[in-house]
Order: structure tokens, then C-alpha cells, then sequence
């Protein structure tokens, strides 16, 4: 155990009947978010009816601190919701991780800002997209800062009233001293839209831009303090202390893991109509070695399962013991997480090679399975070679050199 890190008692973050009820409601949208997929795809946007059925749902607004009427979720109920949406729609389910990640960040910030968004004149629909590279500019001038720059992969945006945006924080001398997130209202961005992309097509991830924006400094949330816990919000709730950037990678695991079961779902059920080419095989499910593909497939899916769980609870636990993880042990949850979707990414190449070329085609929802978690898999927050790497480091007691090649975890 690396030094500075301590065993924690599990606590088991349970997914609640309220998020239960939620999960029910998505499992019931999901032929819906499967027939539309393809149109959502070629269109480069979810269709606005199957955005809005979801949203009625309340998958959204979970992460919505109780005092504005939302659940305060954890991260395993996070899970719950985005994985269910994953199994219909990776693509949505992805655009649902990222809402979610912004309106849990908004959860620490100032009292003022939440009520900015989810106070009287926003209500909690209101939904948050967030980009954490600073890719800007911010001039300090009295009451906050002038804004200016652009942000890309804006996932989320074209729904989102409110968009949280990566700055540098200036002193007055103009020198950079940290790096923030500027919450800014949709309305006062414009966007290019240059989302052409071979996956997650639909999430319609723009490129925003600011131009001399005004941000006042209670809408600025400073990241090196919060990578370390030092949020600025007072919500009572436990999902509100969790470690910061763990919180944040984790809300994207969701989505992985619902379009791995339905890539599952998809194949095991073509099986017992669909013949092996050039072999005496009519179904795929009578033969030995597609039957192999598939058990190998689900022993996968349930070790990533449980080891998202594990992350979960760990997460979950610690914030209850008022403990917050060292950098080692966040490091080994971030290469975790990049198994998590590795094995996944894996899992899917075997599965559409079992299922024959006609998983390439046009038609077949398998094909957009499987480019949505290629595509998602390539995020930085969850690539697995840097968080094995990192990980290794640490292992092998180099620090040091770990924290170069995930300096901020």
C-alpha cells in the first residue's frame, strides 16, 4: 500500500428507489433510444423528442443538489442512469456523463452561482455542459473577468442553458496563478460547428467560443484547490466531498458500460437467426466457438462491472469517513477506470468479429456500438495507457514521475 494511503471500511453506495425508478423508466425508453439511434447519427443530433423523453425521465437533473429538488446522486447511481441509457443510445448516454459532471461541479461552487442556475429563474432543469481545458483567455477586471476564447469538445452544449469553461485565473499583474472553470450562460456563446467525427456523431460536441464575455468571481470555480477538496459549496450531502477528478472520470465510465451490454444484447440475440458463413453452422449459437465468444464477453462485462462498482463504493466510503484519497490511491482509480474501458473496447471487437461483416453495415446498430465507445474510449480523462503508466510509477515507488505524466488527478 503506498505510503500515505489507508484502508477504508466499504460503504456501499446503494442506488435508491427514487434512481431505481428513473433506471425503469430509461429500460422502457430503450427501444426507442435503439430505433433512433441511426437517425440521430446521420442527422449529427439526437433527435429533440428522444432528448426530451429522457429528460422527463429526470436522468438529468440527478446530480442536482436535494435543496433545489434534485437527488444528489453518487457515483454508483450515476452508473445506473448512464448505463441504462448506454444500452439504447451510447451517444446520448455520453452526453448524459458529461450534463451530469456539470452539474456536479456546479454543486461545489459558490452558493451563489448554484443559485445563478437552479434558483428561481433557472429551476433544475437547467443543465450544465462542461470543457476543462483552458484554452482562453481571462483578463482580470473589477467583480470577475472578461473572457475570451474556444473550447472544444463542447458535449452537451446545444441543450445545456449553462456551460462550465476552463480559464486561466490571472493576478493583477496579469500573471497566470491557476487554472479555473468560468460557469457562463449558452446565451452569451456562439459555437462553430465542426463536430465531423467517425463516432458519438450525435452528441453534436461543438466547439464553443466566448468573445470578451463578462464572468463575475462567484461564477469562477479554482481547480488546483478543488483537485485536492477545497470546494467552495456547503451541500450537506456526501456525493459532495468525493475526490474531485475521480468523480469526474468516473461519471464517464457509465456509458461504457451500457454499450457493452448492448452489444451483448445485440449479438446473443441475432444468434439463434443467423448463420455462419461458409461453414454447416445455420446458427450462430449452435457453434462452440461462438458460444465461447459470448461467455468470454459476459465474464468480461461482469469484471468491469464489479470493478466499477469497487471505485464506486471506494469513492463513496471515503467521503463518509471525511477522508480524502492521496494521489496514489487516485491514480490507481484512474487506471481502473482505463481498464474498465479498455476491456470493454476489447470485448466489442471480439463480439462484432463473432457476429460476421454484417455488423459493418449501415443498418446494423452494432456498428454504431461499437464507433461510439472506440470514439469515447480515446477520451483523455479514461485512456487507459497514461493511467497504467502513471500507475506503474507509482507502484514502483516513482511519484515523481507519475505526477508528470498525470500531473492533475
Amino acid at each position: 500500500m503506498p505510503k500515505g494511503e489507508r484502508k477504508l471500511p466499504m460503504a456501499n453506495a446503494v442506488v435508491r428507489p427514487e434512481i431505481a425508478a428513473i433506471v425503469e423508466q430509461l429500460d422502457e425508453l430503450r427501444p426507442k433510444l435503439i430505433e433512433s439511434g441511426g437517425e440521430g447519427d446521420e442527422n449529427r443530433r439526437i433527435p429533440q423528442d428522444v432528448f426530451d423523453a429522457v429528460a422527463a425521465t429526470g436522468a438529468f437533473t440527478i446530480s442536482v443538489p436535494e435543496k433545489f429538488g434534485g437527488l444528489a446522486a453518487n457515483t454508483r447511481e450515476a452508473h445506473a442512469v448512464s448505463r441504462a441509457i448506454g444500452r439504447g443510445d451510447g451517444s446520448l448516454a455520453w452526453v448524459n456523463g458529461i450534463l451530469d459532471s456539470g452539474a456536479w461541479v456546479t454543486g461545489l461552487m459558490d452558493e451563489r452561482a448554484q443559485e445563478d442556475v437552479w434558483g428561481a429563474a433557472g429551476g433544475i432543469d437547467s443543465l450544465i455542459s462542461i470543457v476543462l481545458a483552458t484554452t482562453s483567455d481571462a483578463v482580470p477586471v473589477e467583480g470577475g473577468y472578461r473572457v475570451t476564447g474556444k473550447w472544444a469538445y463542447g458535449t452537451g452544449s446545444m441543450h445545456a442553458t449553462w456551460s462550465l469553461l476552463g480559464i486561466p485565473i490571472k493576478n493583477g499583474a496579469g500573471e497566470v496563478v491557476d487554472a479555473g472553470l468560468a460557469l457562463i450562460p449558452t446565451s452569451e456563446l456562439s459555437y462553430d460547428d465542426n463536430w465531423y467525427v467517425a463516432g458519438m456523431k450525435s452528441t453534436a460536441s461543438v466547439t464553443q467560443i466566448a468573445e470578451d464575455v463578462f464572468v463575475p468571481h462567484h461564477r469562477v470555480f479554482p481547480l488546483t484547490a478543488a483537485v485536492e477538496g477545497g470546494y467552495l459549496g456547503d451541500n450537506p450531502e456526501a456525493s459532495y466531498r468525493t475526490v474531485f477528478i475521480p468523480s469526474l472520470f468516473m461519471k464517464l465510465v457509465g456509458p461504457h458500460l451500457g454499450m457493452g451490454r448492448a452489444a451483448i444484447d445485440f449479438v446473443s440475440s441475432m444468434s439463434e437467426r443467423k448463420a455462419i458463413a461458409y461453414t454447416g453452422y445455420e446458427k450462430q449459437a449452435d457453434s462452440a466457438i461462438f458460444q465461447s465468444v459470448i461467455a468470454k464477453a459476459n465474464v468480461e462485462l461482469n469484471a468491469a462491472e464489479l470493478v466499477a462498482q469497487q471505485i464506486a463504493d471506494e469513492i463513496y466510503a471515503a467521503a463518509v469517513d471525511d477522508y480524502y484519497a492521496p494521489y496514489a490511491k487516485r491514480i490507481e482509480m484512474r487506471a481502473k477506470a482505463g481498464w474498465i474501458v479498455d476491456t470493454i473496447a476489447n470485448m466489442i471487437k471480439d463480439l462484432i468479429s463473432a457476429h460476421g461483416s454484417g455488423g459493418f453495415a449501415d443498418m446494423s446498430p452494432l456498428q454504431r456500438i461499437w464507433r461510439d465507445q472506440a470514439t469515447a474510449a480515446s477520451h483523455g480523462h479514461i485512456l487507459a495507457a497514461s493511467g497504467y503508466e502513471a500507475y506503474g510509477k507509482i507502484l514502483l515507488g516513482r511519484e515523481h514521475d507519475a505526477r508528470f505524466v498525470l500531473p492533475i488527478v
